[in-house]
């Protein structure tokens, strides 16, 4: 877990973010993924510069394409935004959670985010 996780683990862990329960480092299908709240069928991604890369930027594309045909929103978040706008960050999340993220949406960083639900 790299130190963006585990800042927003912290933030989130034990129903510490408006009641929401989520777990990290959750096997779903073909994927691990970084956070997930059940109860609301949001996924959430915390990206690396890595995930600017044409090839990886496929490869996540077509991971939340799964991710939601499984029934599941994905939202991502640039891990530079964590630390550089944690409150903006979290009223993102805040924002997945309840589901007014309208799709397709772009990731955090390029304007927007992805659609996100949990709760």
């Amino acid at each position: 877990m790299c130190d963006e996780e585990r800042v927003l683990w912290m933030l989130l862990r034990d129903r510490r973010f408006a009641d929401f329960k989520f777990r990290r480092q959750v096997p779903l299908g073909d994927y691990v993924v970084d956070f997930v709240c059940f109860g609301s069928k949001l996924v959430l991604e915390l990206d690396g510069s890595q995930h600017a890369e044409p090839e990886q930027a496929a490869f996540d594309a077509e991971r939340t394409r799964r991710l939601e045909a499984a029934g599941f929103r994905v939202a991502r978040i640039w891990c530079g935004d964590l630390f550089k706008d944690r409150e903006g960050a979290m009223e993102f999340i805040r924002t997945a959670l309840h589901g007014a993220l309208a799709r397709p949406s772009p990731l955090v960083g390029e304007g927007g985010a992805s659609e996100a639900s949990d709760g």
